[in-house]
């Protein structure tokens, strides 16, 4: 891990070199602790928002705040390893966070959601308290929303869950940690206007998390995956990753104007 980013690696003299060089920018990475089937780590959705963060803090001169590894998972309590907490909480959590460090001269916030697509309704009203009561600029980066111009030339299917994305990532990022050999297929059954993936153009549903008796036919079917992980690879989740950087570091750039 780069320490020279990492604001939990810094003295507090250092932090406010870094406010300043980095134009008070910060990355804050948002994740989830879940069960993510027989062939990926439990710590899959804070890994991926925290290898994003340091390649791009890096390459932006900014700093990144320590992740948050809990994330709004009730669905995914079926399996062991899984920690949930409540969606209020998350939004006090984010909010404090956003406003100590405020307080010392940050006021770009780039909330990284690795936990793509269910933490976005709790940072959107943290984002939007944060704004109206502080000032600062919010912005939320989520790889789902942020990859849809890349993940369907790399012959992945939709945003399901420990699938060919999420698998080739983490593939490609920590080799070490994964276990492709146990990994199950699940297809995604196509249901009639309900899509999860943010690619997807049709009409459809807003995403609702699985019951338990939905995620417990999951762990029958897949361990607890949903989509293809067989199809994922090394070199396509470089590809992603390197996708995934470009963009992010846009954005901060885009936010430092």
């Amino acid at each position: 891990m780069e320490k020279q980013v990492w604001l939990q690696s810094l003295t507090s003299e250092e932090v406010k070199q870094k406010t300043r060089e980095s134009r008070g920018t910060i990355i804050l990475p948002i994740g989830s602790t879940e069960q993510h089937g027989p062939h990926l780590p439990v710590g899959t959705d804070t890994m991926v928002a925290m290898v994003l963060a340091e390649a791009a803090a890096q390459k932006a001169k900014v700093v990144v705040a320590p992740p948050l590894w809990f994330g709004w998972s009730p669905h995914h309590m079926v399996l062991p390893g899984t920690i949930t907490i409540r969606p209020e909480v998350l939004v006090e959590v984010v909010y404090d966070v956003v406003k100590s460090l405020h307080q010392h001269g940050f006021d770009n916030f780039v909330f990284l959601n690795g936990h793509r697509i269910v933490n976005i309704s709790w940072l959107q009203i943290a984002g939007e308290r944060a704004k109206r009561e502080l000032g600062v600029k919010v912005v939320i980066f989520d790889p789902a929303y942020m990859s849809k111009e890349i993940s369907q030339s790399l012959g992945w299917g939709e945003v399901g869950h420990a699938e060919e994305i999420e698998g080739s990532h983490m593939w490609y990022c920590y080799p070490e940690l994964v276990k492709m050999e146990l990994a199950k297929d699940n297809p995604h059954k196509h249901r009639k206007l309900y899509h999860v993936d943010p690619r997807y153009t049709g009409d459809t549903l807003c995403y609702v998390p699985s019951s338990p008796a939905e995620q417990e036919e999951l762990v029958r079917i897949s361990g607890g995956a949903s989509g293809e992980p067989s199809k994922a690879s090394r070199e396509g989740g470089k590809k992603y990753h390197e996708h995934l950087v470009e963009r992010l570091v846009e954005v901060i750039e885009a936010l430092r104007e």
